[in-house]
């Protein structure tokens, strides 16, 4: 049900986020949209360094698992928001690096001035870009029903949920990748900035 080409680049995408320590344990969820109503995601449970193409499963996008016996994401929810809200989004990954999380815990989170800004479609570095930071919540149906009205105002470069990790998307897998790595990269400057002021 899952074709096989982005069940391989989903699972690719995990071991290359493990690499980096973004998703230890089980942390983390990938996804990318199959057409306008499935998606693709990690099941629930599995460490994203060891996923095989067999642990990528299909749901709805209510979340609802298409693949048999197989439990999605506890957070599937957060994920099909995105692809319901923009037909833009191909692929959404989600890590739990030490940056995102320790940050995310300090309140907002602005970048500035950075070059790398312009992996996000900007024309300039010269300017301040806010990573929305949501409180964390156990309960995911809550949670996404607040952040929705947040997102209504156009996408923002990724979000953050506070203690917990970053969500970052793109037009497809790959994309989704290096949009997730230059936000880690400005993530992480910004831990070195603050821990050497």
């Amino acid at each position: 049900m899952v074709p096989a080409e982005l069940a391989n680049a989903l699972a690719e995408a995990g071991q290359r986020m493990d690499l980096h320590c973004w998703v230890p344990g089980s942390a983390g969820n990938l996804s990318a949209r199959i057409d306008d109503g499935r998606i693709a995601i990690t099941r629930s449970g599995v460490h994203k360094g060891r996923l095989k193409a067999g642990d990528i499963m299909a749901v709805d996008y209510a979340g609802q698992a298409l693949s048999q016996g197989m439990k999605p994401s506890a957070e599937t929810l957060l994920h099909c928001q995105l692809y319901r809200l923009f037909p833009q989004v191909g692929a959404v990954l989600h890590g739990h690096s030490v940056a995102a999380t320790v940050l995310s815990m300090q309140g907002a989170i602005t970048f500035s001035d950075y070059e790398i800004l312009k992996a996000f479609g900007f024309a300039t570095h010269e300017m301040d870009v806010a990573l929305p930071v949501y409180a964390n919540d156990q309960d995911i149906s809550r949670l996404a029903a607040y952040i929705e009205p947040l997102l209504l105002g156009g996408p923002p470069i990724g979000y953050v949920i506070a203690g917990h990790g970053v969500y970052a998307w793109g037009t497809s897998v790959e994309h989704a990748y290096w949009r997730l790595e230059a936000l880690e990269f400005l993530l992480q400057c910004e831990l070195e900035r603050r821990r050497i002021k």
